[in-house]
């Protein structure tokens, strides 16, 4: 395990709470690039000053192994003042597009936070429509403690949907690849052709249905 020096930290929240905001909410998303599902976005609130041993495990989510997450996924919530999830559909996203879609998810996971945030921190964006004092921070999932947080809340989340997708609609191995364009998936998809879940809007699916 790598030194905590290495992985998020505390400083962006610590510096809002110096200027008086104390419910700082993490807010980032999953599920962007795959050809098929939602994209899941997440809204984490953590107490100011909270110390725990687990916190020295957070990362991206994309650097940790699917039962670290739910480990961690489950102390969020334990420990959590706020949790908060939005999703937005395949269809929405065809309707919309990908980064209307995206910041949709994340204005829904905010609006289910009880406590309301005072402010936010992002990653990569920022919310125009939304209300609050925020920053975009670039890569801030590795960087940010509650933005760490929120990747893991919505990736076991999306996990999981995408796990009860495949009874859904099976044959297409969602389980496994979770939706993304891995090579099993687009084996599949060319033999059963798209399903509802599909993102028509994105190649190669665009390409099969035509639009």
């Amino acid at each position: 395990m790598r030194h905590r020096a290495e992985g998020p930290s505390f400083v962006e929240e610590k510096m809002l709470e110096s200027q008086g905001y104390r419910h700082v909410a993490g807010v980032d998303e999953v599920g962007r690039g795959p050809l098929a599902g939602p994209v899941v976005a997440a809204a984490v609130v953590l107490p100011p000053g909270i110390e725990a041993p687990w916190l020295s495990m957070v990362r991206d989510s994309k650097q940790l192994t699917a039962p670290t997450r739910e480990v961690l996924f489950r102390h969020i919530h334990e420990a959590a003042l706020a949790v908060g999830v939005g999703r937005v559909d395949a269809a929405a996203i065809d309707d919309m597009g990908i980064m209307a879609a995206t910041r949709t998810a994340m204005r829904l996971a905010i609006e289910r936070l009880q406590p309301c945030p005072e402010s936010l921190l992002i990653d990569h964006i920022t919310l125009p429509e939304v209300r609050l004092p925020q920053k975009g921070i670039t890569r801030g999932d590795s960087l940010c403690l509650s933005i760490a947080c929120a990747s893991i809340v919505a990736k076991v989340t999306r996990d999981r949907l995408m796990v009860e997708l495949d009874r859904a609609y099976p044959g297409y191995g969602f389980c496994r690849h979770k939706g993304y364009g891995t090579r099993e998936h687009l084996v599949h998809l060319r033999q059963l052709g798209p399903c509802p879940i599909h993102r028509r809007s994105f190649q190669p699916v665009r390409e099969m249905v035509g639009t």
